[in-house]
């Protein structure tokens, strides 16, 4: 039992031959009693749990610290010029390690199923080469005839507007590097005026021009 209710029943017991209405002991009771009302409502309410503040959100980190994900850098690719019996000739830029079979794609396909008869679909495409597609097999390429027996292969003078990138490798000194350049030369100044525009294509120097110029046509 709680100490002032405690005090309030001995105060009660000592009271009570005097607890004539409107005495002076009544009304003192009656104040006790009062008393005690208010301390136990002080007492419960303190008793009572006090709510906490909910935590504040999280602020978001500085733009300095956030994570931006990485751009993907752009696809290589390589650019050819596809012409002869395709739907739609043009030069197609296609990703790096496309193949012939990808650009006749790009061209709207052949225009009839015997046309990509001499040409290799499965070979993978060099930057600025021309491909010719529905040339009757053993003449593909019209600037490089087929050498007549007892004749020296290399002797073989190349047109430098219509080779082939396979075909320029056959020259000296002339690797897929730089044969690749030759043709994306050709390809960006509209083909060679003269055997001397090769000197303008880089990696050929006056020695490199000295071997190749003779072996080379316009």
């Amino acid at each position: 039992m709680p100490a002032t209710l405690q005090a309030f029943r001995a105060a009660l017991e000592a009271k009570a031959p005097s607890l004539a209405p409107g005495g002076p002991a009544l009304k003192a009771l009656v104040a006790l009693a009062v008393l005690a009302a208010i301390v136990a409502g002080i007492s419960v309410w303190r008793s009572q749990p006090v709510p906490e503040p909910l935590p504040a959100p999280a602020s978001p980190p500085p733009a300095s610290h956030r994570h931006v994900p990485a751009t993907p850098s752009s696809t290589a690719s390589v650019t050819v010029h596809v012409t002869g019996k395709v739907r739609k000739p043009g030069i197609y830029t296609l990703p790096m390690g496309a193949r012939v079979a990808d650009a006749v794609t790009a061209a709207g396909g052949a225009r009839h199923a015997t046309a990509t008869a001499s040409v290799n679909l499965a070979r993978r495409l060099l930057d600025g080469e021309q491909i010719l597609i529905g040339a009757p097999p053993g003449a593909a390429v019209p600037a490089a005839p087929v050498p007549a027996p007892g004749t020296d292969p290399a002797a073989t003078v190349l047109d430098l507007n219509t080779a082939t990138a396979e075909q320029l490798e056959q020259l000296p000194g002339v690797g897929e590097v730089l044969a690749a350049r030759i043709a994306e030369f050709r390809t960006a100044n509209g083909g060679f005026t003269s055997v001397a525009q090769l000197q303008e294509v880089p990696g050929i120097g006056p020695r490199k021009y000295t071997e190749i110029r003779g072996k080379v046509r316009v």
